[in-house]
């Protein structure tokens, strides 16, 4: 694929992992999701402020922010000569490139002044259209850590964390380990609120009513 090509896609799923569905969705419905419990535009938080048929169906929509334009990067690049090892190929790098680019636009949004999500759902997008049933892997982790700890927040970073880890364990997935290690770093870069709270006990768990 030419290079024009490839910056399109790339400002493409910038743009696409721009649009604050939580926050179009909350507005609809006459709330600012920006000034309810934490202040993020994500599912979590609309789930907590609508309800859980509107923070589904604004997960559904962030997931597919980065699942669309990172895998039409994947098939438009199919068929090009894969590198060996960890050296990623050209197509590996413009797949990557593309949902980390959506990523990055849910996270800073231009149209919220650059403020918007944490991106996870979103990643979670881009991570099937790369890793495809590897995903899977992270997501457990994701249940597992929310299911013990009763923390969407401590389930996400550990979900970000296993993303590197099998990007470096498992061969296949092993061109991908510069997505691994950028998604893990950005899911603990935006959770870093979060991490202070569950270091000093006072992070929300789920059943329990904010304080």
């Amino acid at each position: 694929m030419a290079w024009p090509q490839g910056i399109i896609l790339v400002v493409a799923g910038f743009l696409l992992g721009s649009i604050p569905v939580g926050f179009i969705v909350a507005k609809a419905k006459g709330v600012d999701i920006r000034a309810i419990g934490s202040g993020n535009i994500g599912a979590t938080n609309v789930w907590r402020a609508l309800g859980w048929s509107w923070g589904v169906a604004v997960l559904a929509a962030d997931i597919l922010k980065g699942l669309v334009p990172t895998l039409a990067a994947v098939l438009l690049t199919r068929g090009q000569p894969q590198a060996p090892g960890f050296a990623p190929s050209g197509a590996a790098w413009l797949a990557m490139a593309t949902g980390l680019s959506a990523v990055l636009g849910h996270t800073i949004t231009p149209w919220l002044r650059f403020k918007g999500g944490k991106g996870v759902a979103t990643g979670l997008g881009a991570l099937l259209a790369l890793f495809q049933l590897w995903a899977w892997i992270p997501f457990a982790v994701f249940l597992a850590g929310m299911g013990l700890s009763r923390m969407v927040s401590l389930g996400s970073i550990l979900a970000g964390i296993s993303v590197a880890v099998i990007s470096f364990s498992v061969p296949a997935l092993r061109p991908y380990w510069p997505f691994g290690l950028l998604a893990a770093l950005l899911v603990v870069y935006t959770h870093r609120a979060n991490i202070a709270r569950i270091l000093s006990g006072s992070e929300n768990r789920l059943g329990r009513p904010r304080g």
